[in-house]
């Protein structure tokens, strides 16, 4: 097997694992790591999405899974001066049904919500609030915008204090480059030559 073949299956391992990465962040619904920045998209609006634990991880910031239960403060910031004048409704859900809220009745979500903020006007851009999750679980976090015409809704589904699971592609990605550099070096050592 040539050098150039090995670097190059390399390369293309590299890429599929993060290319993996990826699509699992992409899960996260409207919520999305760009530029260091969480971002929250809602329709064409987006908003700075930051979550803090002051009681266990002090100052540390979390973007999407919150790492424990406890005291949780997040904040949503504008980016488009835009929402200023429009009515933002927050609502946190149990996610009973383990699908990221996609199948959950709308109109009787009072017996799963968590956390509830009725719609209001966020005149200086900024939205805090405060929970504490007792129990360890999946939730889905539901903004509300209003522009006057009609409801935009942006969902995003997180989990609460569970052990992150890597999925098997990723593993499967890890174990390959790996592999690769292993045999890399393995064909790359010099071999001994000599005569019985």
């Amino acid at each position: 097997m040539s050098l150039q073949l090995i670097k190059s299956a390399t390369a293309c391992l590299v890429l599929t694992t993060a290319m993996t990465f990826s699509a699992q962040v992409q899960a996260h619904g409207g919520l999305s790591l760009a530029d260091d920045v969480c971002k929250l998209t809602i329709g064409p609006f987006t908003m700075h999405f930051t979550g803090y634990q002051p009681d266990s991880t002090q100052e540390k910031e979390f973007c999407e899974d919150i790492p424990a239960t406890g005291r949780t403060v997040v904040a949503l910031d504008y980016i488009e001066e835009a929402l200023r004048p429009m009515p933002t409704e927050i609502r946190v859900i149990r996610d009973a049904a383990g699908d990221g809220g996609l199948t959950v009745d709308e109109k009787n979500l009072g017996p799963i919500t968590v956390l509830h903020l009725p719609p209001k006007v966020y005149n200086n851009g900024s939205i805090t609030f405060e929970h504490n999750f007792s129990q360890p679980g999946k939730f889905v976090g539901l903004v509300t915008i209003n522009d006057g015409e009609k409801e935009v809704l942006s969902r995003f589904p997180f989990a609460v204090g569970e052990p992150k699971k890597t999925s098997p592609a990723l593993m499967g990605g890890i174990a390959a480059v790996i592999g690769a550099v292993a045999v890399f070096f393995f064909l790359r050592r010099p071999r001994k030559t000599g005569s019985a």
